[in-house]
């Protein structure tokens, strides 16, 4: 590589860290440094500006993407869900249940948080509504602070890993189209193509098996140490027509949007439209939906799905100067010679993704760091599907991270003030280390990503 461009390459990420620190908003710092960078190579006559001509294509190819227009039906799902307060009946009626055992609650609030995931996908959504809903209750019971933040901020990461969730959609867009570059240059100009549905399926397992985890932790700790988590000494008792009518909607609702993409009855972009619909459907005959209501849910969803795009469309932008530069060239090169081979080259990848984690969102993290590392694992032999998981289950890991971790800040913004930000720090560390134990689970026995999508797939 000639030293003019990697100079240029340096200075374009010099750029964007330092645009990032500033503060300004990631999709105007990712285009910005890419176009001052691009700009400035073209007057020194080291940049080809034909890189930049694709960019229309880029964004055209962007608005008939017909996989991300999941997007904003999952994310008005999952706040129309918030909102209508199906998710605070659902952890009244489940505590209901769990509530006269020791750590009934922290149960309730993991298999809450669960199913809350998988609605809305969005961590700061579900880890900031289990702090308001569940940890003033735990604490006014006599649970101890660190347990309870811990499962709260445990939880409310799931939403990384269970489908269906929005960075799953946005990493099997991502991955899909890195896999089929990669299969071109190896000169199969007959790809296969790995579809979003493929990576719900190969994170089902993973993802229930970390709500396994936490659930045997849990219980493990309520019966060694019973004052951390009491059992209610009275419990609300409840008909079996509450209980159901406080859990078939939001359960229903996802295993119905799931199970037609796994089984290939809907495309993700249909079943999403299914569970927008769905959940205003539940909000309606349960009177928690008023047109103010909806304005509100439609303005935030606005927001959020255009906090993607211009993410995405800057992240276009970010890429093609990086290539322009060589900088996938220079990226495969220094992966394909780390020691280890591809196992090297994946920690290596796994390791930045992980520090990343700690200061930009997984959104920025999936249109910038993805397309340019997963071609050159793919050329190296390694499974998408199982790549996307392990990525998912890492990026999972650093939200939940002290100090730096995203779920941290968000339980500590809603939280009381007795509550010490030591004891979240804390009581987040055995929920790290069974998160750790799942990606080393994967990473042992890929079977555990692969085998379901390859069942579904004959």
């Amino acid at each position: 590589m000639e030293t003019q461009h990697l100079i240029m390459l340096l200075l374009l990420m010099l750029g964007l860290l330092a645009g990032l620190s500033s503060g300004f908003p990631v999709a105007f710092v990712l285009g910005g440094a890419a176009l001052l960078v691009a700009g400035t190579g073209i007057l020194l006559g080291n940049f080809d500006p034909s890189f930049l001509e694709a960019f229309p294509n880029r964004i055209f190819g962007t608005i008939n993407n017909g996989t991300l227009m999941a997007v904003p039906l999952f994310v008005f799902m999952g706040i129309m869900l918030e909102k209508s307060r199906i998710a605070e009946n659902l952890l009244e009626a489940i505590a209901s249940l769990f509530g006269a055992v020791r750590g009934g609650l922290v149960v309730a609030v993991i298999i809450v948080g669960a199913i809350l995931a998988a609605s809305t996908g969005i961590v700061g959504a579900t880890v900031v509504a289990m702090g308001l809903i569940s940890l003033p209750t735990m604490l006014r019971h006599g649970y101890d602070p660190k347990l309870a933040t811990g499962a709260i901020c445990a939880s409310g990461t799931l939403g990384q890993i269970i489908p269906p969730s929005l960075i799953l959609v946005l990493l099997g867009d991502q991955l899909g189209n890195a896999y089929q570059q990669a299969q071109l240059k190896l000169g199969n100009f007959s790809p296969d193509t790995i579809s979003v549905g493929d990576l719900f399926a190969g994170a089902i397992i993973p993802g229930l098996g970390l709500v396994a985890l936490y659930l045997i932790y849990v219980l493990w700790v309520a019966w060694r140490k019973p004052l951390c988590a009491p059992a209610l000494k009275e419990t609300t008792k409840r008909s079996a027509w509450e209980l159901c009518r406080a859990i078939i909607p939001a359960l229903g609702l996802i295993l119905a949007v799931l199970g037609s993409i796994l089984f290939g009855v809907a495309t993700p972009t249909e079943a999403a439209s299914v569970g927008a619909v769905g959940a205003s459907i539940f909000a309606l005959i349960g009177k928690q939906l008023s047109f103010d209501k909806f304005k509100q849910v439609s303005r935030e969803t606005a927001k959020v799905t255009g906090m993607v795009f211009a993410i995405l469309i800057g992240a276009a932008l970010f890429s093609l100067v990086f290539r322009g530069y060589g900088g996938d060239d220079l990226v495969h090169h220094l992966l394909s010679n780390v020691p280890g081979g591809k196992w090297g080259a994946l920690f290596v990848v796994m390791l930045v993704m992980f520090v990343l984690g700690f200061v930009i969102d997984f959104i920025e993290i999936v249109f910038v760091v993805v397309p340019i590392v997963a071609p050159a694992l793919f050329t190296m032999g390694v499974d998408p599907v199982w790549l996307g998981v392990v990525m998912a289950i890492n990026l999972q890991t650093s939200f939940l991270t002290p100090p730096f971790g995203f779920a941290l800040f968000y339980l500590r913004g809603v939280a009381p003030p007795e509550v010490k930000t030591m004891d979240i720090y804390r009581g987040v560390l055995p929920f790290i280390a069974l998160q750790i134990l799942m990606l080393l689970l994967v990473i042992a026995w890929p079977e555990l990503a692969t085998w379901l999508p390859e069942r579904l797939n004959g």
